[in-house]
């Protein structure tokens, strides 16, 4: 168990033109008004400082631009182009492959496919549906696959859960794991962990990955990821965390902190070195 506010021996964070990619786009809108605006804060000193921003979310159930309009109107200094999110990432592929998706989709990110044609579908795509994960909906995804010489499917993002001020919420990942079972094949996963995905966020703030930390609060989708891909990643107590991700047989963060706050704190203690 790392203590918080350190990292490892070893390790290094990011100092003056290095990068910071925080993942918080889930955890931001259901955080109560005190802690969102101590986060609000926070984030304009990182950004005031010499480090790179860059936010990386798995959102689908909203499309880019509703999502950087609610975090303004919370009080977030952000723009759509400082986020990575997976429905752009995936219109992207679509486009250059030439594919037709079957979309198993939230209505609220529906308008990002606006320009994808549908018709006579090719391929599936399945995001974070939420009450659209009917069987009936699940069912044509499955229909629509099997149909298929060379079935592709693609899931934005693979989260297991995320956190809501209700509880805990069943996430894409397990509806995708449901479809890769019933069709014996594996999902093209747009988003976290996959290691490209981390990869075009470094691309669009022209650094490497040796240059970047990811902060966030998942070890698999935020900390494993990132670490795929040659970041270093800090694990955040809060949200999605559990105790018992400091002890995962497969994942260690590079470092624990206990909130945005103190993670924006160490980085800045190291970039003004």
């Amino acid at each position: 168990m790392v203590p918080p506010g350190t990292v490892p021996a070893g390790s290094t964070l990011p100092m003056l033109s290095w990068a910071c990619l925080p993942q918080y786009m889930n955890w931001l809108v259901w955080m109560p008004s005190v802690v969102m605006n101590i986060s609000v804060c926070f984030l304009k000193r990182l950004k005031r400082s010499q480090l790179k921003v860059r936010f990386c979310t798995n959102e689908s159930q909203k499309s880019r631009g509703d999502l950087v309009g609610m975090l303004r109107r919370l009080g977030f200094d952000i723009s759509e182009g400082e986020v990575t999110a997976p429905a752009p990432a995936a219109c992207l592929i679509l486009k250059e492959r030439g594919l037709r998706p079957h979309l198993l989709i939230h209505d609220g990110v529906r308008s990002e496919f606006d320009q994808i044609d549908t018709s006579n579908p090719n391929c599936v795509v399945i995001a974070d549906a939420g009450e659209g994960f009917s069987y009936q909906n699940m069912n044509k995804a499955f229909q629509v696959l099997m149909e298929l010489e060379n079935p592709v499917l693609f899931s934005l993002g693979k989260g297991r859960y995320y956190k809501e001020t209700s509880g805990l919420m069943l996430d894409v990942g397990p509806y995708t794991k449901a479809l890769e079972y019933a069709c014996g094949i594996e999902a093209e996963v747009v988003g976290k962990p996959s290691p490209e995905f981390f990869k075009s966020a470094l691309w669009e703030m022209r650094v490497e990955a040796h240059q970047a930390i990811m902060i966030g609060d998942d070890i698999v989708g935020d900390v494993s990821g990132a670490q795929r891909c040659g970041m270093r990643a800090l694990q955040v107590r809060t949200g999605k965390f559990r105790p018992s991700d400091e002890h995962h047989p497969e994942v260690k963060a590079d470092g624990y902190v206990d909130n945005l706050a103190e993670a924006v704190d160490l980085l800045l203690q190291h970039a003004d070195k």
